[in-house]
């Protein structure tokens, strides 16, 4: 079970969170404050952090830029009430992943935090492999028999999220929101010209192949 440290200094909300959180399959993990979050991750190996940025002691943006300066590469999501452009730039300039502003939705708030322990898992594996296919996360190439091809951003984050479960559905929404962000202006359809191009570059590939799952989504199946 993934744990979430929610940091946020009001109790009320705190505990709205890690109730949410919890009725989601979810550890919650509760600090009041950056400096108690601080001392937490010194004892405890967390997969999110969900971080107000107006709090005492140590605040949010100070919380995220320690942490990345640490070599933290913890998935991070603020949630606060500073909803200007200027914080928003400030927040991600500091480290974050993900940026709400309250009033939130806490439906939404449990998406955002699904896609991006998603897109964390992905990151983390690095390479995966099918038969003689090997797709190599650092490099963004996927090889097979004695070739190597270098593929743009967006289509080797499709083929290795479709490759990191053989044989499940993903619907073009689940891959818009794992791989262009759950903010996106990108039409949906995009994701069908990315599958097109991954297709004609795997046409000779003897390990796997793109489905399409009709009025469903896509999935990567082994050839027999």
């Amino acid at each position: 079970m993934f744990k979430i440290l929610v940091v946020e200094d009001d109790m009320e909300l705190r505990r709205l969170f890690s109730r949410v959180l919890s009725r989601n399959g979810y550890v919650p993990i509760e600090a009041a404050d950056g400096a108690q979050a601080l001392d937490i991750l010194e004892h405890e190996t967390v997969d999110l952090i969900i971080s107000d940025i107006m709090m005492p002691k140590v605040d949010g943006f100070e919380l995220t830029a320690s942490l990345r300066e640490a070599g933290y590469k913890i998935p991070i999501l603020m949630i606060t009430a500073a909803g200007s452009f200027d914080d928003m730039k400030r927040g991600f300039s500091s480290g974050t992943d993900d940026y709400m502003i309250k009033p939130i939705n806490v439906d939404e708030m449990i998406i955002r935090v699904g896609a991006l322990l998603r897109r964390a898992q992905m990151i983390s594996e690095r390479k995966q492999s099918v038969g003689g296919t090997v797709l190599d996360y650092d490099a963004m190439t996927v090889s097979y028999e004695g070739s190597n091809i270098m593929l743009p951003q967006k289509e080797f984050l499709i083929l290795y999220k479709l490759l990191s479960e053989i044989g499940h559905i993903f619907t073009r929404q689940q891959l818009m929101d794992d791989i262009w962000g759950f903010d996106t202006d990108t039409d949906p359809h995009t994701v069908e010209v990315h599958i097109g191009r991954l297709r004609d570059k795997l046409r000779d590939n003897q390990d796997i192949e793109i489905a399409t799952v009709r009025g469903v989504g896509y999935k990567v199946v082994k050839r027999v």
